[in-house]
């Protein structure tokens, strides 16, 4: 029996971020995991944070895709300087990803579990897209690379396995009686 874990990525506009998406199925069920995702394998007729907590109790970990999904051709943000003050930056040529991307990772994080989030190329670094903010940080993706080569690199296998580490303790834990003291 694989373990559940959820699995966060908007629908994927592009043949390349289909294949991945199913490049990374496929890896999780290799490894004894059951990737769980609300609106493809898992439907809940209530509001969609209640079905996102309801799914996440049920799993051990958490893996997050930001794919591509709004473009910024020409804009403006606004950035603290080295002197502490607001500027005005261009932030020309950007892409957005969905905001589930931002929130169903905070959701996991406040039920405990261990989180990894990959970011396609160009999709903005900010929220939970920022190194280290709610768990291991990985690589952007570029989705137009060998995905063969990508899956066998270090650059995966290091930090997915860190991850996966981390997702069977919970598993393990939750087949432990709850402690009443520590002895």
């Amino acid at each position: 029996m694989r373990s559940a874990i959820f699995l966060s990525y908007p629908k994927p506009w592009y043949d390349n971020q289909k294949l991945f998406i199913e490049r990374v199925v496929e890896y999780f069920q290799g490894r004894g995991f059951e990737p769980r995702t609300l609106g493809v394998t898992d439907y809940d007729m209530d509001a969609p944070m209640q079905g996102v907590r309801r799914l996440l109790l049920e799993c051990n970990g958490f893996a997050g895709v930001a794919l591509r999904r709004a473009h910024i051709e020409r804009g403006t943000r606004m950035v603290r300087g080295s002197d502490g003050e607001l500027h005005a930056e261009d932030s020309d040529d950007h892409w957005l990803t969905t905001p589930w991307v931002h929130i169903e990772p905070a959701m996991a994080f406040q039920v405990g579990l261990p989180i990894v989030i990959f970011r396609e190329r160009g999709v903005v670094i900010d929220g939970v897209l920022d190194p280290g903010v709610a768990g291991i940080h990985m690589p952007e993706i570029d989705l137009d690379c060998d995905l063969d080569a990508y899956f066998s690199s270090n650059e995966w296998l290091q930090p997915i396995s860190q991850w996966e580490g981390r997702v069977r303790q919970v598993i393990a834990r939750k087949g432990r009686p709850p402690a009443l003291y520590d002895g």
